[in-house]
């Protein structure tokens, strides 16, 4: 029996969904959720928006918009479990217990904590100053939403790829930790759809809320028409010919159009079609695209009681995987029932020294793997798949009788990275690292993972 992909995705609810959120996140994740391979899970991440927001009634209406969006927009609920981050209590019960294993140097390094102390030092303020535990622990809650449903792939942008990681790094630490040899969490891959479009605003921008120059996706006609008529076009009247290359009201239209349809207007853009005319053509496009979908969003947002009813019987779903999950991780924690039978320490019970160590498994798609892992339970490389278990293992004693892993520094595409390195075992490449940002940040982790390759092998001498 073929393993389902589970695919979990959260949309913090601080806002009011515009068109660039539909078509770079909804609608994609929409159409993904048809997929009768996908084990889908959807939810609206209004504990994230607490870091960001402290306006209770901007988030409350925010949840209410964001969940009649998704179903607006055709999500089946029967097929995916769709369902309130704040209604499922062990998520926030989790990320205490992921808190507990969590490095702090690891948070150190989170791009949001670090892009925030250094515009503190930028203005001469203390490096915390107006920084939160929410934000710091931050990557610790995505975790917890990541591994309590042990997502296979999570769909997110570049910017949010590290959290991925992260969310290994911390789940890797745990089943290190309190595993005994069973394996509590997948682990996670980010999934980067370079085909989701990333729509331009009014003014040629990323479209969002931040830079007021967005168009609102279930606004009146009349309010969409008024806000497509501030897209910032060049001075070119009508009959001269326009570049739709560098047209960004060409890419919105683009978005949503068929191929003959963005074939038709590319022509008529080359052929002088005015700057008003154009707008109007995009315009309907929206309004024809958008307006059935419009009036069932309006008709959710009137009854609120009918949404609730949905959202709970998602949070049914969730907590059906959820609850038992939890009970498991609270076992191997020790935190588990007196009446249970518990396991008394003995005094002459040995004390078992943890090491690095390799750690086999066979992928997703039947090909075999093997990870290295550092005495915390941080993954330091990722081998290339094997047809065979055989020829995996073959690697890996052939590794461990090594004094030194030979490693081999990989040029980077470009000047800003990502910087790598590999593992040759004999006269091929057999493993890959993880990517880091500058060479320095590398050499460091080449030198720990040398240290860590020979620890394991004293331990295990």
């Amino acid at each position: 029996m073929t393993t389902r992909t589970r695919i979990l995705t959260g949309i913090t609810t601080t806002g009011t969904p515009h068109l660039g959120n539909y078509a770079g996140a909804i609608r994609p994740a929409i159409l993904a959720s048809r997929d009768s391979n996908a084990d889908s899970f959807y939810f609206l991440a209004d504990y994230h928006a607490l870091i960001k927001c402290d306006d209770p009634l901007r988030i409350q209406r925010s949840r209410l918009e964001i969940a009649a969006t998704w179903l607006a927009g055709g999500l089946n609920v029967d097929r995916v479990t769709f369902y309130r981050q704040s209604d499922i209590p062990e998520i926030p019960e989790l990320t205490w217990l992921l808190t507990c294993v969590a490095a702090k140097g690891l948070l150190n390094r989170a791009h949001a904590y670090k892009a925030s102390v250094e515009k503190n030092l930028e203005n001469g303020e203390d490096p915390d100053a107006g920084i939160t535990m929410g934000l710091y622990s931050y990557p610790v809650l995505m975790a917890a939403d990541i591994l309590m449903f042990n997502a296979h792939k999570v769909p997110v942008g570049r910017d949010q790829i590290q959290h991925v990681e992260m969310a290994r790094d911390i789940g890797q630490r745990f089943n290190h930790l309190f595993g005994q040899g069973k394996e509590f969490f997948t682990m996670p891959e980010a999934l980067i759809e370079e085909s989701v479009a990333t729509l331009p605003g009014l003014d040629g921008r990323k479209m969002s809320k931040s830079y007021d120059n967005t168009i609102p996706l279930y606004s009146s006609a009349k309010d969409m028409k008024k806000a497509i008529s501030r897209i910032v076009t060049d001075s070119l009247a009508p009959g001269e010919a326009k570049d739709p290359d560098s047209s960004h009201l060409f890419t919105l239209f683009q978005a949503f159009s068929t191929p003959v349809q963005t074939k038709e207007f590319r022509s008529e853009l080359l052929q002088g079609l005015g700057w008003g005319e154009a707008k109007s053509r995009l315009f309907e496009l929206l309004d024809n695209e958008l307006g059935e979908s419009r009036e069932r969003y309006h008709q959710l947002i009137e009854r609120p009681s009918d949404l609730e009813d949905i959202l709970q019987h998602g949070a049914k779903k969730a907590r059906a995987v959820a609850t038992p999950f939890l009970n498991e991780l609270r076992e191997a924690v020790g935190l588990r029932s007196f009446v249970s039978q518990v396991q008394v320490a003995k005094g002459t019970k040995k004390k078992v020294a943890k090491a690095a160590r390799f750690v086999s498994f066979r992928d997703e798609d039947g090909s075999f793997r093997f990870r290295f892992l550092s005495a915390g339970g941080q993954q330091l490389f990722l081998s290339r798949p094997f047809k065979d278990a055989k020829d995996a293992g073959i690697i890996v004693k052939s590794l461990q009788k090594l004094n030194a892993l030979d490693i081999g520094r990989e040029e980077p595409l470009s000047s800003e990275g990502p910087f790598v390195f590999v593992v040759w075992g004999g006269n091929q490449i057999v493993a890959d690292s993880p990517e880091y940002s500058s060479t320095a940040e590398r050499d460091i982790a080449i030198s720990e993972l040398q240290s860590e390759f020979k620890s394991s092998k004293s331990e295990s001498a």
